[in-house]
């Protein structure tokens, strides 16, 4: 009896087993022989796919992106498979626009999931109507009469760079990323926490190493397809290293919100209190009292997982994005001086602080940020989980496939961009950009998805670099094919920007 019990238990666990890789089997065959029509990276597997020709150094396999864009520019979409995982790489306008555009195709790419741990199902990674609800919720916060109190700390902190900066003046090439970074980092924290963290002072902290750590870590995971399944990624000691970063990141912004919390409930009983307190606002005062339309107030939880989305995204996309300015202006003299010009007209010989009114004639800088972003742009690469069968440029694309999408790629249209590897800040004065596709140019995405923090980021840029160019004259050490982009999460240099700087006279 017991053996013919011990048999039936062993053949349901056979059938069971078979059954669990039939059905996943079955429906990768059936979505392989859907997308055979669309063109693709040739020397994919099955199974495996193209995963083992991915570059496993980040510099690299930035350098696969730009060949791969180069080499397929004139077919109108193609596809890679990463391990049974199916990719449509989308880097024309007119593809891009039919799914940024539609409401149904607003969920992220698979390999967000990996961001999850940390940034929870904040308004980065959530989907459905959660996202909905969030957005709907946080977009006041994001109102320009909002950002514009927070012009203070980006002045004083942009002062207290400059002040480091003062130091290289008239010295040796150094290497300016990591300062910018720092800098970015101690206005996000500010503006979204309320909290001081000194980041420029202290760069040994445990919270800021942790920062820069774990946006790394989730990079390398991504790009790594047998690092996918958790069971043998905690086993591995990067799967531990994430762990650990995770726990000094959760545990700061907890207290964070909990000690903040807390002041404004002593300020409610205090007026006295109140006013010290509410001197400035940070997003995390606005997401304690914010209510959806039932009247409910977020939870801790919730608060935590925004916190910690500004926290990821709020900083490293913006100090990159300044960090190649500052060389492409310093690459290019004529540049530079109508730069300092424009400064000139606006500030005079003051060293005053960045007024909102400064923010609206700085128009020319304006340019330079966006050629900026059109040729390194913050975020090389992202994606969208396709919600429905639908056709893009005649290619018939099955619900649930992910698209990749490459503003590295697109930004590099000759179309739209002629001559597009030149840096020219004049493309976008509005009499040169009538015309344009409206997906030709999205470095903050486009669409209902856009990203929430677009004015906040421009504002920060506008106020470091117009502190910094008003100081001095910048000099490049490097040329073009030096700075090796890395296609992690956010595109930053392999051996940073190294610069030379001189002081100005007011």
């Amino acid at each position: 009896m017991l053996g013919i019990y011990t048999l039936s238990i062993l053949t349901l666990t056979v059938v069971l087993l078979v059954w669990g890789t039939y059905q996943p089997l079955k429906r990768y065959l059936h979505k392989w022989n859907e997308m055979k029509p669309i063109p693709g990276m040739p020397g994919a597997y099955p199974i495996i796919g193209n995963a083992l020709q991915f570059k496993t150094n980040a510099g690299d396999f930035m350098n696969q992106i730009v060949e791969a864009t180069n080499e397929f520019r004139d077919l109108p979409l193609t596809k890679v498979w990463i391990g049974p995982l199916p990719l449509l790489i989308l880097y024309h306008a007119e593809s891009i626009e039919g799914v940024l555009s539609s409401s149904r195709h607003l969920d992220k790419l698979f390999m967000y999931t990996f961001l999850e741990p940390w940034l929870g199902t904040g308004l980065l990674t959530s989907t459905g109507d959660k996202w909905r609800s969030r957005r709907k919720m946080l977009t006041p916060t994001f109102h320009f009469s909002i950002l514009s109190d927070f012009l203070e700390v980006m002045n004083e902190q942009a002062e207290v760079l400059v002040g480091k900066l003062q130091r290289h003046a008239g010295g040796a090439a150094f290497n300016c990323f990591s300062l910018f970074t720092l800098c970015a980092l101690d206005i996000i924290c500010e503006t979204a926490m309320g909290k001081q963290i000194y980041a420029q002072s202290n760069s040994d902290s445990e919270y800021v190493r942790s920062v820069y750590k774990m946006s790394d870590i989730i990079s390398r995971r991504q790009r790594t397809p047998w690092f996918w399944p958790n069971w043998i990624y905690n086993l591995l000691g990067e799967g531990k290293e994430h762990h650990r970063r995770l726990k000094i990141l959760h545990t700061f912004t907890e207290n964070v919100i909990k000690e903040r919390a807390e002041q404004m409930t002593r300020a409610e009983s205090d007026s006295e209190s109140d006013q010290g307190n509410r001197k400035r606002r940070a997003f995390l005062d606005m997401l304690l009292k914010t209510t959806d339309d039932e009247g409910n107030y977020l939870n801790h939880k919730d608060i935590q997982e925004e916190v910690d989305t500004f926290m990821f995204e709020g900083h490293d996309t913006t100090a990159a994005s300044m960090n190649w300015a500052l060389h492409l202006i310093s690459s290019h003299p004529e540049v530079q001086r109508r730069v300092h010009q424009e400064l000139d007209e606006v500030f005079g010989v003051s060293d005053r602080h960045v007024v909102t009114e400064d923010l609206k004639n700085l128009r020319y800088l304006e340019c330079v940020i966006k050629e900026t972003l059109r040729i390194f742009p913050s975020v090389p690469l992202f994606g969208r989980s396709i919600g429905e069968d639908c056709h893009i440029n005649g290619f018939k694309v099955p619900k649930g496939v992910n698209a990749l999408i490459i503003p590295y790629a697109l930004h590099r249209d000759p179309r739209y961009f002629p001559e597009p590897e030149e840096f020219r800040p004049e493309r976008f004065l509005p009499e040169n950009s009538v015309g344009r596709h409206p997906y030709a140019f999205i470095p903050f995405s486009a669409g209902p998805r856009n990203c929430i923090g677009q004015r906040f980021a421009m504002m920060e840029e506008k106020v470091i670099l117009a502190w910094v160019l008003r100081h001095f004259k910048v000099q490049a050490c490097q040329d073009r094919e030096q700075l090796r982009p890395m296609g992690e999460l956010i595109l930053r240099p392999e051996s940073g920007i190294w610069i030379k700087l001189q002081r100005r006279t007011f």
